[in-house]
């Protein structure tokens, strides 16, 4: 392994990596970082996951020196929200020990707090083409200076539409530049736009051209499951032992959501990110689940390129993805950073077509998924699931609920003031009821009325068992006499109630 200091990175970068404990360089990190700090323009193609930020990010924040001019130097363009957040993140360690400022510009947050940053001299710029554009039409952001420039998963950008919008962006940095683009794949339109917009690149691919099309270190299990029985088989998965932080993979943002609410209410630790939440709220879900606050995330597909996390150790389809590609971005949040993963795919009766492409192009070579249910013994042994083992924690809330609701219940049955319908005003004061001398009354009032005639006409019977004719018989300051008075025009009733 090659140390960052081996490689020529400044002391101040090697103390910042060192001090979150990244010492040694990955394969892409060794061949980009020694070729991209002289400023050679790179094509880098390597996998999701393998430590190209830290490959294209060194480059960029060491050759704008220890305390560059305000204004946007450097540019990094993002295909997605959540991958503009991550990137933006280890741009920002990166420049903890300089000033040097990094900001993040991207849609689905107020424009005010980015707007600001830019015109506080941010010299970095971590974004989304849109929002980038935006800006610039606005005149609020100012490319003309950016002489770093860094095109990032640029195939997704293609498959995203915004092919016309990078090449727009590259008519407004300036002509004299350092670009570099990774991608995981090299398309036709990729190839074109780095022959039109780069000079004389050097193409780097991290791995071995010879390299299976899925990683080695993830272990892939299909199953063709009963939909009716997918929530407790994913309950118990979750209870394997050694399972770390487990990534979760729905088709629907509906579906994102009900399966967070259904793991949640088993006791689960878990957070969701999917299209219906607001820009905060998936901010919020991805850093509880970075920070370990969650160790549960369902997710729709729109977010898993920004899911860069390295100790997630399980990846669970719970539908099957579209096609291989999609498969490939879903399993590789697993295994990163050369640490092994599971991924698990659900395979329903009627996408057993859709599996049997995925095989077929990925050379699994298991065209039949095994039918699988919660109660499988193969559940059990190939995922490592202790025996017994059901769908629910202990502590799962609704029975935490249930116990918190007999509890109350058993206290009000001690309590015969309790049950007799003891209440407070919205002032925190004791109403009538709480009074002795009123709980005394309404209990003698049934007796003397229920062998008796029937109430006034018109009249409604109240809480305490007693009446109320609306004529003012009972006043609402409690005053209890009026009843007190109806009972002795009544008389003497048979079972010989005594009259007060």
């Amino acid at each position: 392994m090659t140390t960052f200091a081996e490689l020529g990175v400044d002391q101040d970068i090697v103390d910042v990596l060192a001090s979150k404990g990244i010492v040694d360089a990955f394969p892409i990190q060794e061949q980009t970082i020694p070729l991209g700090l002289p400023g050679q323009d790179i094509i880098g193609q390597a996998k999701t996951g393998t430590g190209k930020t830290f490959g294209f990010g060194i480059p960029v924040v060491q050759r704008l020196g220890l305390n560059p001019a305000p204004g946007v130097k450097a540019l990094i363009v993002v295909p997605t929200r959540e991958l503009a957040v991550q990137v933006y993140e280890d741009m920002d360690m990166l420049t903890s020990g300089r000033a040097t400022s990094v900001v993040a510009i991207y849609g689905g947050k107020a424009y005010e707090g980015q707007i600001d940053q830019l015109k506080a001299g941010a010299q970095i710029v971590v974004g989304t083409p849109g929002r980038l554009i935006d800006l610039n039409n606005q005149r609020l952001l100012d490319l003309s200076g950016a002489v770093q420039v860094v095109l990032d998963e640029a195939d997704k950008m293609l498959d995203l539409g915004f092919l016309a919008d990078i090449e727009k962006i590259f008519t407004k940095v300036s002509p004299i530049r350092h670009t570099q683009l990774f991608s995981a794949t090299m398309p036709g339109p990729i190839v074109a736009l780095a022959r039109r917009f780069m000079t004389n690149p050097i193409h780097i691919r991290a791995t071995d051209p010879d390299e299976g099309l899925t990683q080695a270190n993830i272990e892939h299990l299909v199953y063709r499951a009963h939909s009716l029985d997918k929530d407790e088989v994913i309950a118990r998965i979750l209870q394997s032992e050694g399972r770390g932080k487990t990534v979760i993979f729905t088709r629907t943002k509906r579906a994102a959501q009900r399966l967070s609410d259904e793991l949640g209410d088993r006791g689960f630790n878990t957070a969701s990110v999917h299209g219906d939440m607001s820009q905060e709220a998936r901010e919020r879900s991805m850093a509880a689940f970075k920070a370990g606050k969650k160790d549960v995330l369902i997710a729709t597909d729109v977010a898993a390129r920004g899911i860069d996390v390295d100790d997630v150790t399980h990846v669970i389809n719970h539908t099957i993805p579209d096609d291989e590609k999609t498969y490939l971005h879903r399993a590789g949040r697993t295994g990163r950073a050369g640490k092994t993963g599971i991924a698990v795919t659900f395979v329903d009766w009627d996408d057993l077509h859709k599996w049997a492409l995925i095989n077929r192009a990925l050379e699994f070579g298991q065209p039949e998924p095994t039918e699988t249910y919660s109660s499988s013994p193969h559940l059990f042994s190939d995922l490592n699931i202790p025996a017994g083992t059901k769908g629910r924690l202990t502590t799962a809330p609704r029975a935490q609920s249930a116990d918190a609701s007999k509890s109350r219940d058993a206290s009000k049955s001690r309590d015969g003031s309790k049950s007799g319908g003891e209440s407070r005003s919205s002032d925190g004061r004791r109403t009538r009821r709480d009074r002795p001398e009123a709980e005394k009354t309404p209990q003698a009032a049934p007796a003397a009325i229920v062998d008796g005639p029937p109430a006034p006409e018109g009249s409604t019977e109240t809480e305490g068992g007693g009446t109320h004719d609306g004529g003012g018989s009972e006043h609402h300051d409690g005053n209890a006499a009026p009843r007190r008075r109806r009972r002795r025009r009544g008389g003497a009733r048979t079972g010989g109630a005594p009259t007060v």
